[in-house]
């Protein structure tokens, strides 16, 4: 049997077609999906939409959004057929069984890591503080600098003697 994937199907509606022709699509989906072996895990309608671009002089959609289960063959049919309907104006098939894989090993990485730092950590009780070291303070020797006042007095009384010569 072949490997059973995730995928999510994002397809474009006309907006010529009311909302019983948007359901009529879903279950020609539906029943597609379900005869290649797969099966739709769920299903998300974002309503009727501004389209980014023009797409066949229509400026609106509605966007259906299905998360499905099943193996590669069933994607190529279904994107095969989802070309040929005339209702459809744009889809978009991708994969998400890697990324979620890939999101699930790096949580689990982050929680090892997590969970090693706590064990070598030292715990200390509820109301106990950590006792630290008492280290001496170094004192660096001190220059005597006169206050900056008795400089400025000194200037000034150099500048009043230079100027009664």
């Amino acid at each position: 049997m072949p490997e059973s994937r995730q995928y999510e199907l994002v397809y474009v509606v006309s907006p010529e077609v009311g909302e019983d022709g948007v359901t009529d699509l879903h279950t020609q989906v539906e029943t597609i999906i379900k005869d290649l072996g797969g099966r739709i895990e769920k299903t998300e309608n974002w309503g009727r939409r501004r389209l980014a671009y023009e797409i066949g002089k229509h400026r609106e959609g509605t966007y259906i959004v299905d998360l499905i289960e099943g193996p590669g063959e069933l994607i190529k049919e279904l994107d095969r057929k989802l070309k040929v309907l005339d209702s459809v104006l744009r889809h978009l098939v991708v994969r998400v069984d890697e990324d979620l894989r890939k999101s699930d090993r790096a949580r689990q990485r982050r929680q090892t890591r997590r969970q090693r730092r706590r064990g070598s950590s030292t715990t200390v009780p509820a109301g106990e503080s950590v006792a630290q070291e008492k280290v001496p303070l170094q004192v660096e020797p001190q220059v005597a600098v006169p206050p900056a006042s008795d400089a400025a007095e000194i200037a000034v009384a150099t500048d009043k003697a230079e100027v009664k010569e």
